[in-house]
Order: C-alpha cells, then structure tokens, then sequence
C-alpha cells in the first residue's frame, strides 16, 4: 500500500497493489496494520455504501458530535471525492482537498474526524463504499454548502445542473456553520 499525502496532511490517499492477470485483479481495500503504522487509532463501526446518477453532488456531510472519520472507496464508476476541514483550530480550516476516485484506479481516501465530506458523480453511474469510525447520528447530521464560495471546490460538473437533496439544498455556508473548536 502506497500512502500519498494531499494538500491537507491529515487527509490521505490509499493507493493499494494490484495483482492482476488474464483472469482479473486482486487488492486488499483494507488492513488495519495501514493504520496502526500511520500512528492513528483506528476503529471502524460502520460501513455504508451510496449508489448515484452522474451529476449527483451528495454533501458536504458531518456529524458534529460524533465526528466520523471515514476510508472512501469508489467500487462501481467515477467521482469527484472531497474533504473540508472544518476543524477552526488547524492550519487549513476551511481548506478542501478533492480527489478522483474510481472503480479503475481503484484509489481510497482517508479522511479524518473533523471533516466535511462530499462527492460529484463524473460517470453515468457510480457506487461508494466507505467504512465509518462513529454510528451515523442523526441527531448531530450537519450539511455544509457544497458551493460555498468561500471553499472555492472546483467541481466536475461541467456546466450541468446538479442533482442535490433538499438536505444538500438548506446547507449552510461555512460562515454560518457549526464547526469542531
């Protein structure tokens, strides 16, 4: 397993081996040993899976309280994957990091507890599997605006219209969100 750091240090992208031939491929999506030699104490309680239309933009997404960290991979097509720190004491508050992810280059991004998460779907279809280090709270759900200028994500869309939740569309910008200290 390859590890590349991103723009936000916290942020990591698993790029895992593949044994392949004739027949198919082979990696392994996940071992703990990744973790425990990263230095980060690692518990994943839950695993979730989406299943979406192109231009579907699902996000940004955090719990906080209960903040979840998550280990995003993509099993089925394209997206456009990013994370948000929305931690007011880091150096990189406010700051995304975006990242292709998909079933071909078969790459997972780590994304730690503070963080906002969301995706644009780039193919006609695309399925994500994550695994979740805290129980999905609803109590607790919050939604940041995914167009917020003031993150200035530069999604794939294209000039097409999203697809958005009524949740995604009364998200709040990050000048009026709940944030973690």
């Amino acid at each position: 397993m390859e590890v590349i750091k991103t723009a936000i240090p916290d942020v990591l992208i698993f790029k895992p081996k593949i044994w392949g031939d004739e027949r198919g491929y082979f990696y392994e999506s996940f071992r703990q040993q990744w973790f425990d030699d990263l230095d980060l104490n690692v518990s994943f309680v839950q695993d979730n899976q989406s299943s979406s239309q192109k231009n579907v933009v699902r996000g940004l997404h955090y719990q906080i309280q209960k903040p979840q960290a998550k280990l995003v991979r993509v099993i089925a097509g394209e997206v456009f994957d990013v994370a948000v720190d929305l931690r007011k004491s880091s150096p990189t508050f406010g700051q995304s990091v975006g990242v292709h992810l998909s079933a071909a280059n078969k790459l997972m991004l780590w994304i730690p507890p503070g963080f906002a998460h969301g995706f644009s779907v780039v193919s006609e279809h695309a399925e994500l599997y994550y695994k979740c280090t805290e129980y999905y709270a609803p109590e607790f759900d919050r939604s940041l605006l995914w167009n917020d200028p003031a993150l200035n994500i530069q999604w794939p869309l294209d000039g097409a219209e999203p697809i958005l939740s009524a949740k995604d569309l009364a998200a709040k910008r990050l000048a009026d969100a709940e944030v973690y200290a």
